[in-house]
């Protein structure tokens, strides 16, 4: 066991809650609704994951609550800042232009997920996809403007759609994409301690998408090299919903059920978190064996949880609604028996915490 000390019980407030940070080689379901701190108190079980285990992770944050993971607070204990001192957090950024930038290479994409991106289906666009499949570039020399030309001025008809759909899509305007530089599954395959990707500063909506899309597959590709390492994935219905909206979310959501169904025995383990259940798609929540609940008030979404988490005492789930901002319900591998915990302190400075209301001048 590799105690993780994520707070004090409900019960007796003066015992620490500890759960098993070795069990974290099980898919994780995070969930509570709006307000009930469930951000801050993901933060502190990452913290301590951090702390007392080796485990990489890959955190993807679209709405950059753990870009200052690297930063600790001006109170944290002189001890946990010195192990802090010697954790590689590499954090790649969208939402300010603060260096490193978070990049992808669009030429490293599977063919499948390229025509994610350009909104081709490889029967109803049989002659576009075909000649995206046979597409070559050479991706420490790619240059964007070249690349369009050279399809727009094609004498093969179905390149030249090809290139009429990427530049009416304004694809290669993307900033997500690395145009030839190094992007953000080098950074990963490195394996620092934690990698944060700041996907919520980009303005077309497929981008945090096609980010997470890029590094997943590139791990899913490298899985025979059996290199463990846990996914975070905060606001997770945005990345692997019941019904996706897109070809982008469609393909993502493919990706992360093929990871969630034969991740395991590879190392890739998933940390999904979210506010509702009912909002993730079910063949990624069936696979989760470790639950963490804060407050839900929703009998939809309790239902749900009693469904896929049978092994949770009903009693327990029914006491959801009441727990106060910062309770919790542990259940699962990670905990001996359920707990009802109260989280503790962030070490970290809270990169996302809500705005205040300013008093009248």
């Amino acid at each position: 066991m590799i105690p993780l000390t994520i707070g004090t019980t409900v019960e007796a407030p003066e015992r620490p809650a500890v759960i098993d940070g070795s069990r974290f080689n099980r898919h994780t379901f995070w969930c509570g609704q709006s307000g009930s701190g469930k951000t801050y108190a993901l933060g502190v079980v990452l913290e301590q994951l951090l702390l007392r285990t080796a485990l990489p992770m890959l955190v993807l944050d679209p709405n950059a609550d753990f870009v200052a993971l690297d930063t600790l607070r001006d109170d944290a204990a002189p001890a946990d800042a010195a192990q802090w001192a010697d954790l590689d957090i590499r954090v790649l950024h969208s939402s300010t232009r603060q260096e490193p930038q978070l990049h992808i290479r669009f030429v490293d994409l599977s063919v499948p997920a390229k025509g994610a991106v350009g909104r081709l289906d490889p029967i109803a666009d049989d002659e576009e996809y075909n000649a995206l499949l046979h597409l070559q570039a050479e991706p420490e020399h790619f240059d964007a403007d070249r690349f369009l030309s050279a399809l727009l001025e094609s004498e093969d008809p179905a390149r030249r759609r090809l290139g009429l759909r990427i530049d009416n899509l304004e694809i290669l305007k993307w900033p997500l994409w690395a145009l030839g530089a190094s992007g953000a599954t080098e950074v990963v395959t490195s394996r620092p301690r934690v990698v944060v990707l700041d996907v919520g500063g980009f303005t077309h909506p497929g981008e945090p998408q096609a980010a997470a899309l890029g590094v997943l597959e590139d791990l899913w590709n490298r899985r025979m090299e059996r290199r463990p390492i846990l996914i975070v994935i905060d606001e997770a219905h945005n990345f692997c919903p019941p019904v996706p909206r897109t070809s982008v979310e469609a393909k993502l959501t493919e990706q992360l059920i093929q990871i969630a169904a034969e991740g395991r025995k590879f190392g890739l383990w998933l940390f999904l978190s979210t506010q509702r259940p009912t909002k993730i798609h079910p063949n990624v929540l069936s696979q989760c064996d470790n639950l963490g609940l804060m407050r839900m008030n929703s009998p939809r979404d309790l239902a749900e949880l009693a469904e896929v988490f049978g092994f949770v005492p009903a009693h327990l789930l029914e006491q959801s609604p009441s727990f106060r901002k910062g309770e919790a319900l542990f259940a699962g591998a990670f905990t001996d028996e359920p707990q009802l915990v109260r989280i503790g302190r962030r070490l970290t400075v809270e990169g996302g915490s809500d705005l205040a209301v300013a008093n009248r001048a």
